[in-house]
């Protein structure tokens, strides 16, 4: 087997994991909820924990990434998320779970700009687009996770012994694969940050992930709570299922769609799917419409982060790592933002309403991406 097949492959690895490990927690965000009896509101200010964390990662996994080889930070992020994730399943008070949960995204986010930065790098060592499987992946992991989360939970196994489980399968899988990881892909040149008048190429990317990662990690956190609270669902993970396994199967045609019709075009047919779904799923909250609802939200955000990441790699201002690095940081906004928003949106009026966030986050694609484009139009024409 050729040596980036091997790297592509154990790259692959990587995604999955990450993918399980993130939908493993935002899975059991139900039981915590119930757990340390805590409300909407106040869930929201626990959520808070994962934007912060993220955001305090960021300049450093920005640093890491220019001054090594990707693949040092993120087996070593990778380590102290499986230990984090650990330590949510054990903590015994607020305080100790805020700790864990601000951890774990601190490390989440270190890994997922290596693993980021690896994947554009290797996407230059093939002629088509390979990014969006990668991402696939990722919803492949999660998907499988809540499969394996909502088994647990049907067995009633104790969420300490579930998270060690995750964590220990992980950490096999990491090992395993790190040997056949890129190597060699630290940049010499783009690794700072220029401060002054905001690049408009950055600006715009940036907008678009920070809408993305409002729509889909206020889906993320939220989706459990809206199919047990409001569709009235006993098995509440059914609703993030749904979510996850709609926008894996997207991501797997994501290149293709990218190739065949455009990326202008698949920005608008994005926005379209999030707005008909979350409509939908508000409009009739009851079981066929929201899972028809959940399955268009879940194909409607699949292509976005991939897409706007491809062309992150594209920067003549930055490094690969570094642009990733840079636009990430509105995306920690919009996480920062959506899913305490909504908490409070909801404990305001109720979830349903609070919903309508993520149908204007969806429509944003379309204005912004269009600025996007017309941008580098007028740029290339100079």
């Amino acid at each position: 087997m050729e040596t980036r097949s091997k790297q592509r492959i154990s790259l692959s690895t990587y995604f999955f994991i990450s993918g399980f490990f993130f939908s493993s927690w935002a899975s059991r965000i139900p039981s915590i909820k119930e757990s340390f009896h805590l409300n909407e509101a106040e869930l929201g200010n626990l959520l808070l924990a994962m934007p912060i964390g993220s955001l305090i990662g960021l300049p450093i996994s920005g640093w890491l990434v220019s001054k090594y080889e990707s693949r040092f930070p993120l087996l070593n992020s990778f380590i102290l998320l499986a230990l984090a994730l650990s330590w949510i399943g054990f903590a015994e008070n607020i305080f100790a779970l805020v700790a864990a949960v601000s951890i774990f995204a601190f490390s989440i986010r270190i890994f997922n700009i290596s693993m980021n930065t690896q994947s554009i790098t290797l996407q230059k060592s093939f002629t088509k687009k390979i990014v969006g499987s990668f991402h696939g992946l990722w919803s492949t992991g999660g998907l499988t996770g809540v499969a394996f989360s909502t088994l647990i939970i049907d067995l009633k196994i104790p969420m300490h012994q579930h998270f060690l489980m995750v964590a220990g399968l992980g950490l096999i899988a990491a090992l395993s694969s790190y040997t056949f990881l890129l190597t060699k892909d630290k940049s010499t040149a783009g690794n700072k940050i220029k401060f002054g008048k905001p690049d408009k190429f950055i600006l715009y990317l940036g907008l678009l992930v920070f809408f993305a990662s409002l729509c889909e990690g206020g889906m993320f956190d939220w989706s459990g709570v809206y199919f047990k609270e409001v569709v009235g669902e006993e098995v509440f993970t059914l609703g993030y299922l749904i979510f996850m396994l709609f926008m894996a199967l997207s991501r797997f045609f994501s290149d293709k769609i990218m190739e065949r019709l455009g990326m202008p075009r698949t920005y608008i047919i994005s926005s379209s799917f999030i707005a008909t779904g979350i409509l939908m799923m508000i409009s009739f909250p009851y079981f066929w419409p929201a899972i028809i609802g959940f399955s268009l939200v879940g194909m409607g955000v699949a292509a976005v982060v991939p897409m706007t990441f491809i062309l992150a790699g594209t920067s003549e201002k930055y490094s690969p790592g570094m642009a990733i690095s840079i636009i990430t940081t509105y995306a920690i906004v919009g996480m920062l933002l959506g899913p305490p928003l909504v908490g409070y949106l909801a404990h305001l009026f109720n979830l349903q309403v609070s919903f309508v966030l993520f149908l204007i986050a969806g429509m944003m694609f379309i204005p912004v991406s269009q600025l996007f484009f017309k941008h580098q139009k007028a740029t290339k024409t100079l």
